[in-house]
């Protein structure tokens, strides 16, 4: 079942606490895409921690952020974005979290 959502659709809503929607401008390939990247930055971040590599957790957070970015998440609110700029931020995600791939 998916998350509640605020009126405007800008939040989501998980036991009483707002948080940034996804893009729904996002093609959903891109936003999979994104999405996968996102589960295994944050599958890194739990075995950086379990392995106590500081610098393998910086590296996974990096990763993470990349993520939420691309999806909107994080970084200026998607619904302030003209569609160039929203395109261009999830590309560039892409391409980042592309190229730091091990």
């Amino acid at each position: 079942m998916p998350p509640e959502r605020t009126a405007d659709g800008r939040w989501i809503v998980v036991d009483g606490r707002r948080w940034r929607a996804t893009d729904p401008e996002l093609p959903e390939e891109v936003r999979a895409e994104l999405q996968h990247h996102l589960g295994k930055a944050r599958a890194a971040v739990r075995t950086a921690r379990a392995a106590d590599d500081p610098q393998a957790v910086l590296a996974a957070r990096r990763r993470v952020d990349l993520a939420k970015h691309g999806l909107g998440e994080r970084g200026e609110p998607w619904w302030e974005q003209d569609a160039a700029t929203r395109e261009r931020r999830w590309t560039e995600a892409l391409e980042a979290l592309t190229d730091r791939l091990p």
